[in-house]
């Protein structure tokens, strides 16, 4: 079963995504922020990581750049519903630092599961 990494935020669409994936047949890990994701990324690898880019603690930028670094092979989606400088600027960067994929929010959990699929081939 290929396993999924949620780092959100806001828990009502950490919840979503996990409902939706787990009805796709993905294992789902949840993390609020950045610096818990990166931890269980290290504690336990997973097929794909889905990272919200504003969020307090650690944000995604810092969170995608220090994964790329030190695990050169793992997949992400970037997604964001805006910010200072609005969506599109965030999920450009994001693009530009390793993420494979990048949504802006909202999406809807259909979506998701159809862009996780096809990034990991089923």
């Amino acid at each position: 079963m290929a396993r999924v990494l949620i780092v959100d935020d806001d828990d009502q669409v950490r919840t979503v995504f996990r409902k939706a994936l787990e009805a796709g047949g993905y294992q789902v890990t949840e993390a609020p922020n950045g610096r818990i994701g990166a931890r269980l990324y290290r504690e336990s690898p997973s097929d794909l990581v889905i990272m919200d880019l504003i969020m307090p603690e650690q944000e995604g930028l810092e969170t995608i750049t220090e994964l790329r670094r030190d695990f050169p092979e793992v997949k992400i989606i970037a997604i964001s519903g805006g910010g200072r400088g609005g969506a599109a600027d965030y999920l450009s960067v994001a693009r530009k630092l390793g993420a494979m994929l990048a949504l802006e929010k909202p999406i809807t959990p259909g979506a998701l599961l159809d862009e996780v699929n096809q990034l990991l081939g089923r």
